[in-house]
């Protein structure tokens, strides 16, 4: 897929996405309906991770790189399973070759029981991706300070999670989510955590840029299905942002013009 210029594009490090949608590639019952989640859902990129290339064998490595290179949708390359910033830093490198592509999604695990960003060392390993002519999109926690660090050492976009991954539970800390979407002018992709189109929806509303999925579409009952529902959503939570909402108000406010209408209707406002 070639990325495209339109009136309202995704710009990652200068390149243009007429998606707002990434899409992960694990967990899916088949390869057939990975394919077709993806042709449903039209995503601007597709993560795969370089374990899972070496995990199944050659032949079953082959075979996923050769459906990958089919759907004709721009990989991200990421660091699944990292747990130290010279493994994650390693990995890149080995996956840059592998996909030939200098974008890498990277994940620097902290806490094996909620797979926590370990944000004490995330920068530094961001930090020396970047030198080496990376362009990385960090997986990381809502945290303001983490995320303006990230920037401050050349990340271009930054990718906090919702919720911890795969739970599903949605945007637990919207106040923190809502501050980081003000401070913060880089593009915004919410990443993990994510179970309904409505969660996407929502977060696309606070004005991030984007959404990154995997569990909540390759678990589901039906996941071409949930594919195109997120797609859908995606799409209207960033109308919704475009449009403008109305402000809240505190108590109920007539939809109808009272102007014309009987006087007795009056007696009662």
């Amino acid at each position: 897929m070639t990325p495209s210029n339109s009136d309202d594009t995704l710009v990652l490090y200068g390149q243009s996405f007429t998606s707002r949608l990434l899409l992960g590639t694990a967990r899916y019952p088949s390869p057939s309906v990975l394919e077709a989640a993806v042709q449903r859902a039209r995503p601007a990129m597709l993560t795969a991770s370089l374990r899972r290339q070496g995990s199944h064998g050659a032949e079953a490595g082959t075979s996923f790189w050769e459906l990958l290179r089919r759907m004709n949708v721009p990989i991200l390359p990421n660091t699944a399973g990292c747990h130290s910033v010279q493994e994650a830093i390693t990995t890149a490198h080995m996956a840059r070759e592998v996909f030939n592509t200098p974008w890498i999604k990277l994940e620097l695990i902290g806490d094996d029981y909620t797979l926590q960003p370990d944000t004490l060392n995330l920068v530094e390993a961001a930090a020396q991706l970047i030198k080496d002519g990376f362009q990385v999109l960090p997986y990381c926690t809502e945290d303001l300070v983490l995320c303006q660090r990230l920037v401050d050492v050349g990340c271009q976009a930054v990718m906090p999670w919702a919720a911890p991954i795969g739970t599903g539970r949605g945007p637990v800390n919207p106040y923190a989510l809502q501050l980081l979407r003000e401070r913060l002018e880089v593009p915004l992709l919410v990443d993990a955590g994510l179970g309904l189109p409505s969660h996407a929806c929502q977060v696309m509303e606070w004005g991030y840029d984007g959404v990154l999925l995997n569990t909540a579409v390759a678990l589901a009952q039906d996941p071409v299905t949930m594919a195109g529902a997120f797609a859908d959503a995606v799409r209207a939570g960033r109308s919704a942002r475009k449009a403008g909402a109305m402000a809240a108000q505190d108590t109920a406010q007539a939809s109808t013009p009272v102007l014309g209408t009987p006087f007795w209707h009056h007696a009662h406002e």
